[in-house]
Order: C-alpha cells, then structure tokens, then sequence
C-alpha cells in the first residue's frame, strides 16, 4: 500500500505549467513539515516537492500561495 498524509505550509507559489500535448494543467510546490522533536534537540525539517495534476492543478493556482497551511493525501513515487 503506498499512502501517504502530509501537512505543511507552502515554501513559495506553485508552479503552474500546461502539457503541450493534451493541455493538462501540472503545478509543482514544496511543503515545509517540522519534525516532532525531543526537548534539547534542534528542529528538523522536510521538504517535500509535490505534483498535481488536471483540474486539481488549477484549483492549487488560484487557491494557494506561499506560507499557506495545506493538507495533501496522495502517493509517494521516487
């Protein structure tokens, strides 16, 4: 099973761009997530980059921007 539940805040605009083929939409952003950290440790944390795709894509335009709070269900593909 690949699954995964990420929540985060946007690192900049996504990146928005059309397939010259069939005209679908693709945006491109990083999430920020802290790790949980143990007291005394110094803070960890991850950047993910994260690709949507089609009307989703769009909807991303028009609707985030950087610094925004965002959750996103998906899969991890290396």
């Amino acid at each position: 099973m690949n699954s995964v539940v990420l929540i985060g805040r946007l690192t900049k605009d996504p990146d928005t761009r059309y397939v010259s083929d069939s005209q679908m939409a693709v945006a491109t952003f990083t999430v920020a997530i802290d790790r949980p950290v143990k007291a005394g440790k110094e803070k960890q944390t991850d950047f993910p980059r994260v690709t949507v795709f089609g009307q989703q894509a769009e909807n991303c335009e028009r609707s985030l921007t950087k610094g925004r709070l965002v959750g996103i269900q998906g899969r991890i593909q290396t």
